[in-house]
């Protein structure tokens, strides 16, 4: 179930005045304003207000036609019937955000010489829901300051400019807090007035219509998305009774602690999920996930092919010997042994687990040339495909952009179709970030830097899809996780660990028999995933 649309759909019946019943004892909202109303009038002849903190109030009206109409300040009407969305419960009505509510942009004060240390909610103290206070940031105003941008309880907050669009206008209901709190100016302040309650307030302002005219009003530039309060004032909003309010409020509440469990126990079948996958590739791995055919040529016949090709490219001069080459392989005694420029050396103790008789140990190295150079013309259009391109997780898929081979030939990794890319640099190793490239344009690419890249060297002897179950397997992870160097922060694997992570190579009728089973697999579970 996506609770995202849930959500979304219960707010849209609160808005609309479907989620609860009307009570015809209720005062209609139409008297409500007018009440708030005088009450401005009267502030603004005793001082508390000035006359053009009412200058934009208008006072929006049902005609004899039945249409809607708009009154303005200086005595205009004007017909808005085609602005206004959806209809209302009789006892509701329309009225614009500045006509109830005031508000004002926070302090752009980022140090201060002379004054109280006073907490200042910034963007990073606003998640998704929720104020954070933990990391706050303290600045020094002078007491004109505090009293001038502290929040109260009942203020909503809402975010003015950010290079999300979707994080644009977004509201918060503060709560008050035994301390004084202000805000940056990042935030718009909104103080309601009794017609509407804060926090149904906010909620409303979350919903799927008011988002739609929040980014209708949205102005971006240079990268940043930017709401105005003279923007965000003209917004038309319903306004139920005050009884009907408080019901509302009462259902959303109940509403969204029922949510709140269901993303709760979504959660805990998301990790069950990835748990399963995991556990899927592990068995692939250790020859447990498809039974054996004794029929299959066996992975030591496999590697002979292999070799002997190598050597054969070698001997034409495509590739050159490695100095540093290991040759792993199994001795009469069924023993494993490494031979390498310093000798031989008895690895049977250090592999990591056993394997089927058809099945042998090799290194990645053997099978794959690692971070390869492609030689191509420069004026050929290719695939680019930074990191944020490469999803993390089981998928192995990505999206990419589109340049010029000149511009990107130097200072990037290269690949191209068939390779496999594995993501280096913490977190995105952990989050697997690893991927086939497939479908490049013109066949090859460049990308993010932080990227080892596997080339198979040897077709129909390695798939690289069983190689990527290998590489985003739990054990692959971990133990690349151990073998992290550089700075905190900064950490990677290098280039020899993926060069001589052992290897366990099923014959290739087993690999795709393997694979065959994973996909129906992972099929499976995101069926599961889609219905969460």
């Amino acid at each position: 179930m996506d609770t995202k649309t849930l959500r979304q759909k219960i707010l849209d019946l609160a808005i609309r005045g479907k989620l609860v019943p009307q009570d015809p004892n209720d005062e209609p909202a139409s008297v409500l304003l007018e009440r708030i109303r005088a009450q401005k009038q009267q502030m603004v002849r005793e001082g508390k207000l000035k006359s053009k903190d009412i200058k934009d109030d208008t006072v929006i009206f049902v005609g004899e036609d039945n249409l809607h109409y708009e009154k303005f300040a200086d005595g205009s009407v004007k017909c808005i019937e085609d602005k206004i969305p959806f209809n209302l419960p009789e006892n509701w009505a329309w009225v614009r955000l500045q006509s109830f509510c005031t508000m004002s942009n926070g302090t752009a004060k980022r140090n201060g010489a002379d004054g109280t240390h006073t907490t200042v909610l910034r963007l990073a103290d606003l998640g998704e829901d929720d104020i954070f206070y933990s990391g706050t940031r303290s600045v020094i105003l002078t007491d004109e300051e505090i009293a001038k941008y502290s929040l109260s309880d009942g203020d909503i907050l809402f975010i003015r400019v950010n290079g999300s669009k979707e994080n644009v206008g977004k509201s918060y209901f503060f709560e008050g807090q035994p301390f004084p709190v202000a805000y940056c100016d990042h935030l718009i302040r909104c103080t309601p007035s009794t017609v509407l309650r804060g926090k149904l307030l906010s909620m409303f302002m979350r919903c799927g219509y008011v988002r739609q005219l929040i980014g209708e009003r949205m102005v971006s530039a240079a990268g940043q998305n930017t709401i105005s309060q003279p923007s965000l004032g003209t917004i038309l909003l319903p306004i139920p009774p005050h009884h009907e309010q408080d019901r509302i409020l009462q259902k959303l509440t109940l509403a969204e602690g029922f949510i709140e469990q269901l993303c709760e126990a979504k959660h805990e079948l998301v990790k069950i999920t990835e748990r399963a996958k995991a556990k899927i590739l592990d068995l692939a791995i250790h020859g447990q996930l498809v039974p054996q055919d004794p029929a299959d040529e066996p992975a030591s016949v496999l590697l002979d092919r292999i070799r002997k090709e190598k050597e054969n490219l070698i001997k034409q001069g495509k590739i050159k010997r490695d100095k540093k080459e290991t040759i792993i392989f199994r001795g009469d005694d069924n023993s494993y042994y490494r031979r390498s420029p310093d000798g031989l050396e008895d690895i049977t103790d250090d592999l990591p687990y056993d394997i089927p008789d058809s099945w042998e140990w090799t290194s990645i190295s053997e099978l794959f040339s690692i971070n390869p150079r492609n030689k191509i013309a420069e004026d050929m259009v290719v695939s680019f495909i930074p990191m944020p391109l490469i999803d993390d997780g089981y998928s192995g898929c990505h999206r990419s952009e589109t340049k010029e081979w000149k511009s990107i030939k130097t200072g990037f990794s290269h690949f191209q179709n068939g390779d496999i890319g594995i993501a280096k640099i913490t977190p995105c190793f952990e989050n697997r970030k690893s991927v086939i490239f497939r479908d490049l344009c013109n066949g090859y690419g460049a990308g993010t830097t932080e990227l080892h890249i596997l080339r198979p060297q040897y077709r129909d002897c390695v798939l690289p899809e069983y190689a990527l179950a290998l590489l985003k397997s739990e054990r692959f992870i971990q133990s690349g996780v151990q073998a992290f160097t550089g700075a905190v922060g900064q950490q990677r694997i290098g280039k020899d660990y993926v060069m001589n992570t052992y290897f366990p190579l099923p014959p290739y009728a087993e690999q795709r028999r393997i694979i065959d089973r994973i996909n129906k697999l992972f099929t499976l579970i995101a069926t599961i995933e889609s219905a969460l």
